[in-house]
């Protein structure tokens, strides 16, 4: 027995936002595969809903500020005027810390202590609370869940350790 769909929630000439970001899955044509398509938090026109396998609602989302026409889920779309938070960082950022961070009164990273995005956090209470994203952040030895006002973009050059420091340091560095 096959299930029914729900009907789609957007209708064409719907504004909608993108909450994830879009990757080429290998559908897109003219980009490689995992080529980023779209950023999270883009807004777009729907040009077409349809369906893909008979189960999946799919929009065919017309992303003006990119020029772009890319396929989206139904769980991948909220409204275009949904609260929206936009966040600075994405998975594989290099950061570091803006100020101490710790757990129990142990400071776990200083200033300037370098880490990568891990997971971007979009929780309500977090949200409510500092009035902005949060993050996991990866510092050496531990994964701390950070909030954005904590966090500043980290250059390369930054996070290489100083000559006396590297035999100490477990931080992967890369050129």
């Amino acid at each position: 027995m096959l299930e029914t769909l729900p009907p789609p929630r957007f209708d064409y000439g719907a504004e909608v936002r993108v909450i994830r970001n879009l990757r080429n899955d290998g559908t897109h044509p003219g980009s490689d595969k995992g080529t980023l398509l779209v950023r999270r938090g883009a807004t777009g026109i729907v040009r077409d809903v349809g369906t893909f396998l008979q189960d999946q609602v799919i929009y065919t989302v017309h992303f003006t500020m990119e020029d772009l026409i890319v396929g989206c889920r139904d769980k991948e779309l909220i409204p275009a005027d949904a609260p929206w938070v936009p966040n600075r960082f994405e998975f594989g950022d290099k950061v570091k810390a803006k100020v101490l961070l710790g757990i129990a009164g142990e400071v776990v990273a200083s200033v300037g202590d370098g880490g990568e995005i891990i997971k971007v956090i979009r929780d309500d209470a977090i949200i409510e609370t500092f009035g902005t994203v949060a993050y996991h952040v990866r510092f050496p030895g531990r994964t701390l869940q950070v909030p954005e006002m904590a966090l500043d973009r980290a250059m390369a050059k930054e996070l290489e350790p100083t000559a006396r420091a590297k035999k100490q340091c477990f931080w992967p560095i890369t050129a």
